[in-house]
């Protein structure tokens, strides 16, 4: 690596021996930068682009050029000069572009002309949408993003960036990236990194999304989560139902007239975007842009989002994008903070010719190497250089870690953070740290700590994790964990212990495994359908005690292991010496009268308790993603997703006889689950599922086919449960059964219509559950509701239909990221 370091250091002092350095500043007539602006060499997409102080440079052999400086919205400015081997200062001054209004009688109830451009534009669309099946470019990417405001205390803990500067203006992110984009049409693409960087945080890898967002494309998708059902192009086939245009003029650019139209509209609280879009005369093709869009464009997380592109030819049929640059703007929780993302896009190759199966599974590829290239390098690249405040963040943040490496100051740091905090300790758990030994601890909250149960009465479930990072890598990717645990009853004086270690590995793709015993209790549904503080507090307010335990010895060994090409195979082997429960205790605090507590089992299927026996079961599965995608990390491989469905194949075998196993039984399950983009029509899930069982010699009610039912305000897992089933009432071991679940999330469509009411932004949701098990035991329930509540919170209205009868009715409340509740 030294050798090639010093190969490509000699290389670029060479170059810059033979080319000459032209540098200037791109201004307006009053003297303001022109942040951003295009420099271009006249006749070719060679160039480069401004900084946000609108200084630029670019170096040329030795001839002569045309220079040309542009600036959406200001007319371009052309220079000729003779490169020898002197440095030379170029300025530019560009002016407010002057349009030319067409001599068009408007008579009242006419229609504007930039319609009629705008329909020429729309029958071009797929033409240009199309028009590069096929080219790599070479882009350089550069995100920012900075605060301008920042409260001192969030949730009660004060703000600490441990940076030491206590001043409101910083910057929160700077990362520059070089990427190599090829594309092949309709669905190949891929990115590959060749350097990349990012302020005071060596061992990253910063941005790496060069996609052009296309506005030949219907819909629009801009960064993630700004608006699961997309954004509507200004010249998409159905543009006309969504928007105003104005004629604003025309302008004259190498011979070619270019009509700027104004968007804006129709209705507020659309995926739409309002500002201007130039549009070349004749061939109807997009020259530049600048678009916005805001809350009322039904945008998440930020406020606003302003985005600039500019394309230029590279033949007289074909254009190109030069630059695209994206301004975020955020105020959330005191929090008031800008940024910018610029690409700029060049070394265009628009009939490349790619290895056979160039294009595969990793749309994504970070070489090795690419996070440590020297200073140098990076300025001899650079297509636009860095503004002053950049350098000082690079320059502090790049010592503040070095200087967060001392063994001091990971102490001082492990001081800070490792400080009980009340709503930790509470709610979610504590963390602690030491750093120096790369090592985790961590305790379960007291919610989870404090528990009761007609079973144990009051009890104690203490526990906590120790977490080992074995290297640098981030994600958990190789570690080990132990997680202790112990359990005491003050109602049944059971001490129960346990014990969890999980190894989890993989040069490549992610693997895992897990071994855990001693002596639990647990659920009858071991996929524990209702938490432990549900339970509490239905059995202690309302004598409700829906949760069924037992105890068991145990022992148990689980594995997962990625093998590629969206293949994942897992299993596992249990022991478990099962014995039984009853209640100990019928205290509660709501006392009703002719209301008791249940024993302390099924009574759906069962009349009384089943018997101590034991049990040896091994399970194994195979999943796959077809078409699944990967980011490929120089000591890693990340699955990323597919657009097709999740196909899941488990097998589940009771070992007779085996250490004095009593079972004896097989079964299988199939699950089929896919979340289907519908873009403006919203996000359609579901999830299908067939089981039962091939062979039931010995079945104990533990092994059964159970589902996730739900008799508690709180909602069952969505897709993976229901929501008003009695929790054991179609458990089952039945030779074959189907379950389906499907969900459609309207992601705003039809509530962005109801005046008032759509500010709100909560979205509507509707879907259905259904269960067959026999002839005689069939359940459907139907469900509607509204999702985004104060960003976290769903509601829905549920409906149970037993054997085509109204059986159940009920409200469920979810929480986003709290789990169960």
């Amino acid at each position: 690596m030294k050798i090639l370091s010093l190969l490509t250091l000699f290389i670029v002092g060479f170059i810059s021996v033979q080319a000459a350095h032209i540098s200037g500043r791109v201004t307006d007539e009053k003297g303001q930068v022109l942040v951003y602006a295009s420099i271009l060499v006249k006749g070719t997409t060679q160039g480069t682009t401004a900084n946000k102080e609108g200084d630029y440079f670019l170096q040329l052999n030795p001839g002569t050029y045309t220079i040309v400086a542009q600036y959406v919205g200001y007319s371009r400015q052309e220079k000729t000069i003779t490169v020898g081997e002197d440095n030379i200062t170029l300025d530019f001054q560009l002016s407010i572009q002057q349009f030319n209004l067409k001599e068009v009688v408007v008579r009242p109830g006419g229609e504007d002309p930039s319609y009629e451009i705008i329909r020429n534009a729309i029958k071009k669309r797929p033409y240009y949408k199309n028009q590069l099946n096929t080219f790599q470019c070479e882009v350089y990417i550069k995100g920012q993003l900075q605060l301008r405001a920042y409260p001192k205390k969030l949730f009660g803990e004060p703000i600490d960036f441990e940076d030491g500067d206590t001043s409101q203006r910083k910057m929160l992110f700077l990362s520059e990236t070089v990427a190599r984009y090829s594309v092949e049409k309709p669905r190949k693409s891929k990115i590959e990194v060749l350097s990349t960087k990012v302020s005071g945080r060596s061992d990253e890898f910063g941005l790496s999304t060069p996609q052009i967002v296309s506005f030949y494309e219907n819909n629009i998708q801009v960064g993630r989560n700004l608006n699961p059902r997309g954004f509507i192009s200004p010249i998409a086939s159905n543009a006309l139902n969504f928007y105003y245009y104005q004629y604003e003029g025309s302008f004259i650019e190498d011979g070619r007239e270019i009509n700027r139209i104004k968007v804006t509209p129709k209705r507020r609280y659309e995926p739409l975007f309002s500002g201007y879009i130039n549009i070349t005369e004749g061939d109807w093709r997009i020259h530049s842009l600048q678009l916005r869009l805001t809350k009322a464009s039904q945008m998440e997380l930020i406020d606003s989002l302003n985005i600039e592109q500019l394309y230029v030819p590279i033949n007289n049929d074909v254009w190109v994008i030069k630059t695209q640059v994206l301004y975020p703007a955020v105020k959330l929780l005191g929090f008031d903070a800008f940024g910018s993302f610029v690409n700029v896009y060049s070394q265009f190759n628009i009939a490349p010719t790619f290895e056979r199966k160039f294009f595969n599974n990793t749309y994504l590829k970070i070489y090795e190497g690419s996070n440590k290239k020297p200073a140098a390098f990076w300025d001899s690249i650079r297509p636009l250089p860095l503004q002053a405040e950049e350098v000082a963040d690079y320059f502090k943040k790049d010592s503040l870690e070095k200087a967060h490496k001392d063994p001091h100051y990971l102490d001082s740091i492990d001081r800070r953070r490792n400080k009980p905090h009340l709503f930790p300790l509470i709610a979610t758990g504590q963390l602690f740290y030491r750093e120096k030994k790369r090592e985790i601890y961590s305790v379960n909250p007291l919610l989870e700590t404090i528990a009761y149960n007609t079973v144990e009465g009051w009890l104690g479930n203490f526990g906590g994790s120790y977490t080992k990072l074995l290297d640098t890598i981030p994600g958990f990717r190789h570690a080990f964990s132990i997680e202790p645990a112990i359990r005491y009853g003050l109602s049944n004086h059971h001490l129960n212990a346990g014990g969890t270690f999980t190894y989890t590995y993989g040069k490549k793709y992610f693997s895992s495994f897990s071994l855990s015993g001693g002596k639990w209790v647990y659920q009858v549904n071991n996929t524990n359908p209702i938490s432990q503080l549900s339970n509490t507090i239905r059995s202690w307010l309302f004598e409700r005690n829906y949760a069924k335990f037992y105890e068991a010895w145990y022992a148990q060994f689980n594995f997962s292991k990625e093998v590629g090409n969206g293949i994942t195979v897992f299993g596992g082997l249990k022991y478990e010496d099962r014995i039984p429960l009853e209640n100990t205790t019928n205290y509660s605090v709501g006392n009703r009268k002719n209301v008791q507590f249940t024993p302390n089992y099924p009574i759906e299927i069962m009349a009384e308790n089943f018997k101590r026996h034991q049990a040896l079961i091994g399970r194994i599965g195979i999943s796959w993603l077809p078409g699944a995608k990967y980011i490929e990390y120089p000591d890693r491989i990340v699955n990323v997703g597919s657009h097709y469905p999740l196909f899941t194949l488990s097998y589940r075998k009771g070992i007779q006889n085996w250490l004095g196993s009593d079972i004896d039984y097989s079964k299988w399950r199939f699950d089929v689950q896919q979340n289907l983009d519908l873009n403006l029509g919203g996000n359609f899930r579901y999830k299908m599922s067939l089981g039962g069982f091939i062979r039931r010699d010995s079945v104990a009610v533990i092994d059964y086919n159970h589902f996730n039912g739900n008799e508690i305000l709180a909602s069952a897992e969505y897709l993976y449960g229901f929501q008003l089933l009695p929790y054991y009432k179609y458990s089952n071991k039945n030779r074959l059964y189907a379950e389906g679940h499907i969900e459609h999330h309207f992601n705003g469509l039809l509530t962005n219509k109801i005046p008032h009411f759509r500010a709100l932004n909560w979205y509507l949701v509707t879907g259905a559950n259904a269960l067959y098990v026999d002839s005689d035991k069939e359940y459907i329930e139907v469900f509607a509701g509204f999702e985004n509540i104060l960003k976290i919170a769903r509601l829905d209205l549920v409906w149970g239909f037993d054997k085509d009868k109204v059986s159940a009715f009920g409200i469920r409340l979810g929480i986003r990221g709290f789990g169960k509740l």
